[in-house]
């Protein structure tokens, strides 16, 4: 966080969320609310990372779609976007996931892909 305030920057969490292909086919309770349950993983998250008291000018964004699509459109202007890669461990934890893949290649901007939680050695 010190880098963004160093640089004036801003600090934008976003997740997107969007309804499965096939989510006409399956029962879905009527109180279910796929952008509030989002938001409510959005900001354990963010909590987990740096705390409830947030860098000035973080926002953490809720949008509809792709993930992808969604971090590409969100990026636009951006200095940098940063990605997490799933990974699996071992072998398929080196490779890259598809929404990583995908804004690494198509960002207008820098992309940096997060592998893991733990520090490299």
């Amino acid at each position: 966080m010190r880098i963004s305030q160093t640089l004036g920057a801003s600090i934008d969490a976003v997740i997107a969320w969007h309804f499965p292909v096939n989510f006409g086919w399956s029962y879905v309770p009527d109180a279910w609310n796929p952008e509030a349950d989002a938001e409510r993983c959005l900001t354990e998250c963010v909590n987990e990372v740096v705390g409830s008291d947030l860098p000035p000018g973080m926002r953490l964004l809720v949008r509809e779609g792709l993930g992808a699509r969604v971090l590409l459109n969100e990026s636009g202007g951006a200095a940098m976007l940063v990605v997490g890669s799933r990974g699996h461990g071992g072998f398929a934890g080196l490779l890259l996931g598809s929404i990583s893949s995908t804004c690494a290649e198509h960002a207008t901007c820098p992309v940096l892909v997060v592998h893991g939680d733990q520090p490299a050695l």
